[in-house]
């Protein structure tokens, strides 16, 4: 990426940060990776599984309240700090529990509660840092910069996972993601990130009003409040579909972790790709319309994969679908840094992530048992059952959450104009 006027100190800060970032993620992938691994193989569960991202998304709903307060008033290098910290020693506790054989499904339930408290301020805190460091006509290449970080992450981990899980089990990839926090803390440690001026009187404002204080405005904005909107029906749509897809790979393969692994590193090129031709192009003329389209391509691509039967449909449609989801998501975060005032955005986008939190979580826990006790037992005893085999079920879900993306993507044109 070309950066000429790009190119100041504090934008070398944010590409700092981005590359620490990097490095956490592809930790964070493997462990994921491989606990979805381990909790299939105790379990053969679909709901096993999306218990683990649901209660990862519960205390995120209680905390992200006060997050939005908290990061528009304290240190965002010092939160952080105090985020990966606190991650860290969750995820050790996993490979601690794992190597001395105590480790039980319901414990992941309870770590991963605790990891997502402190993923969800770390997350904002990000979120919150990029228009801060970056001028706002490269707002849409620092957000493209982002999903690459994120992204990138998955072409590399789940390979790794898939080749180590098996010689160094938990432990061993607990032990290198542990590596990756330190390299995102040392990061941090050598960088100036400045701080937000605050304009709020506390002493005259009810805290009540202070906490729902992003909910307000959001509300009382008519287009943020249309994206919200269109974008919590989308997300509800999409967080199903990304809370069945491993398992529907397992269950269609015969529990097949390398090619599971091999679906979900598409997932990341195509990630990288979408960030990249943001980052390239500076992104639509007109981000809402760039929305819409966004929609339409992850509708289109979700219903290939789920209605494909092989491993080369599947990996081509998760690829396409990552580049479309890229897109979608960064241009929604350039529509806010765009519309909100920096010093309002820890609380706005704090909102706004609740929003979203409930709406996953929702996803989330319906996702499960509607595998599990609707669609899998139907589809079984069906034509569909013994044409499409195992997991046939699963795949049915997925299209018709496929189906609905685009339904969204359609009718969102009314909305967001």
């Amino acid at each position: 990426m070309a950066l000429p006027t790009f190119c100041t100190h504090r934008v070398r800060t944010f590409i700092i940060l981005w590359l620490g970032q990097i490095a956490s993620s592809v930790g964070s992938h493997m462990t994921y990776f491989a606990l979805t691994l381990w909790v299939w193989q105790q379990t053969e569960s679909a709901t096993a599984v999306a218990l683990i991202l649901f209660f990862y998304q519960l205390p995120q709903i209680a905390i992200a309240l006060f997050s939005g307060l908290l990061i528009d008033r304290i240190s965002r290098k010092l939160l952080l700090i105090i985020s990966d910290t606190g991650s860290a020693c969750c995820t050790i506790s996993v490979g601690i529990l794992a190597i001395t054989q105590l480790l039980q499904v319901w414990h992941l339930y309870v770590i991963a509660a605790v990891i997502g408290s402190f993923g969800h301020i770390q997350s904002l805190t990000y979120t919150t840092i990029v228009p801060m460091l970056v001028p706002p006509e490269q707002h849409v290449r620092a957000t493209g910069l982002g999903a690459m970080a994120g992204y990138s992450s998955g072409i590399f981990a789940p390979a790794l996972a898939g080749v180590l899980y098996p010689l160094i089990g938990l432990f061993g990839i607990t032990a290198i993601d542990m590596g990756t926090f330190a390299i995102a803390v040392l990061t941090l440690l050598f960088v100036t990130i400045p701080a937000s001026h605050h304009k709020d009187n506390t002493e005259t404002t009810a805290l009540w009003q202070t906490i729902t204080f992003g909910f307000r405005y959001i509300f009382n904005h008519p287009n943020l409040r249309a994206m919200v909107i269109v974008l919590s029906c989308f997300a509800f749509l999409d967080q199903i579909g990304a809370t069945i897809y491993q398992p529907m790979i397992l269950a269609r393969t015969g529990g097949d972790a390398k090619l599971l692994g091999t679906i979900v590193a598409a997932a990341g090129v195509g990630g990288l790709i979408g960030g990249g031709i943001l980052t390239a192009s500076g992104g639509f003329r007109n981000p809402r319309r760039g929305l819409l389209i966004g929609m339409l391509s992850v509708g289109i691509g979700k219903l290939v994969f789920g209605l494909g039967q092989s491993p080369i449909v599947w990996t081509g449609a998760r690829l396409g679908t990552s580049v479309s989801e890229a897109i979608t998501f960064s241009t929604y975060t350039t529509c806010w840094y765009a519309m909100v005032p920096s010093d309002l955005q820890g609380r706005a986008f704090a909102a706004d992530h609740l929003i979203s939190l409930v709406v996953g979580a929702s996803a989330s826990l319906v996702a499960g048992p509607l595998v599990d006790y609707v669609f899998e037992p139907v589809v079984r005893t069906s034509v569909l059952g013994s044409v499409m085999g195992d997991g046939a079920g699963i795949a049915l879900l997925y299209a018709i959450a496929a189906i609905g993306i685009l339904s969204v993507g359609i009718f969102g044109k009314h909305q967001l104009g």
